[in-house]
């Protein structure tokens, strides 16, 4: 099922909580939406659902206009944040309720419970009440439920945010491999950009009711279009700066940490150009002698280090004041301290060149 959003938006009196949405969700896609509290996602969700009225614009399932359709004829599956289980009635039971909703055959009800119940491994679970079951496991029951209907899509609202990190791992893995199984049209909303990235097939993120980027999960990260971006999806550096030249995606930058040079603008620039450049934690390479020179070369001193087993990150005071943090990944043994001085490198295909940081409001 192909879902199409054009020019929507929704409004609470004089708030406008989604600014003219065009965004298509690609038929057997696990698509994210992404961003931080209060920037519309779930309303976009709840609008997509059925639950709130489009204010302007409409909404296609497969071409067709279901913008003014009732919730209950659009074939949505949801699960939402809590999973929302009757916890008086047993597993099977929870299943079974909206089966019985829609009065089908018992024989079909008992399959199709037995089918969703293999896909989300709850079978050895059925006679369970909610409150003999782990956090994972109720939000397995959940979604059994939301699959048993079979819906045209299925909408997932901040699904894994009250678990703890190890299930949320695990439930990475099992929403994969059920969304491979049913091939389902997915809509999965978060405000964690770790779950959007290893899980999306494309991701689309907001802000203050604006849709900003959609792009697949690695061109997000690697080509953000614009600093607000670079910024959440991930760590980074933003740091203002003016073009001093720029040619053919490539030039040169005067910053706090003096002239940078890159070849990665995200648009064309003109000399006098304010712009923010995002440079990345783990894109900045120690230089531990502290003897480079050049364009790209930064003398730092060390204000913090931070030890997390695989990768060490080193919060840097450059010479300016400008405060810089950098990811070391298999950092080799040393014995730098805190207010010991080092010096950084980057290669000019990591300096990303970025427009201006722009105030959009704080969102709804």
């Amino acid at each position: 099922m192909e879902v199409v959003f054009q020019g929507v938006y929704k409004r609470y009196g004089q708030t406008t909580a989604v600014h003219d949405l065009n965004l298509t969700i690609e038929s057997g896609a696990l698509h994210f939406l992404l961003g931080p509290s209060g920037c519309g996602k779930t309303t976009t969700l709840r609008m997509l659902a059925g639950l709130e009225s489009v204010t302007e614009g409409k909404l296609f399932f497969d071409g067709k206009d279901v913008t003014e359709q009732p919730a209950v004829e659009r074939g949505i599956g949801m699960v939402f944040q809590n999973y929302a289980l009757w916890p008086h009635m047993t597993v099977y039971k929870n299943i079974e309720y909206g089966l019985k909703l829609r009065k089908l055959p018992s024989a079909e009800i008992k399959r199709r419970i037995d089918e969703v119940m293999d896909i989300t491994r709850l079978t050895q679970y059925r006679e369970r009440l909610p409150g003999q079951l782990s956090g994972g496991q109720q939000q397995r029951v959940a979604l059994a439920r939301a699959l048993a209907i079979r819906p045209n899509v299925l909408l997932l609202d901040e699904p894994l945010s009250n678990l703890d990190a190890k299930l949320r791992m695990e439930m990475r893995d099992n929403i994969l491999r059920i969304h491979k199984q049913t091939g389902i049209t997915t809509l999965y909303v978060t405000h964690d950009q770790r779950e959007a990235l290893s899980m999306g097939t494309k991701v689309s993120v907001m802000h203050a009711g604006h849709l900003i980027q959609t792009d697949v999960p690695r061109t997000l990260y690697k080509h953000p279009k614009t600093a607000f971006i670079a910024g959440f999806i991930g760590e980074t550096n933003l740091i203002d700066g003016t073009i001093e030249s720029w040619e053919s995606g490539q030039g040169t930058i005067q910053t706090a940490l003096g002239r940078l040079h890159s070849t990665q603008g995200a648009q064309k620039f003109q000399a006098g150009d304010k712009v923010s450049v995002s440079l990345r934690p783990e894109a900045i390479l120690v230089d531990w002698k502290a003897a480079g020179t050049g364009s790209n070369f930064i003398k730092a001193k060390i204000e913090h280090l931070t030890y997390l087993g695989e990768s060490e990150q080193f919060s840097l005071k450059a010479q300016d004041g400008t405060s810089l943090k950098v990811n070391f990944y298999h950092a080799p043994e040393h014995s730098f301290q805190d207010g010991d001085e080092l010096g950084c490198t980057i290669a000019a295909d990591d300096v990303l060149v970025l427009p201006p940081q722009l105030e959009m409001g704080p969102g709804t």
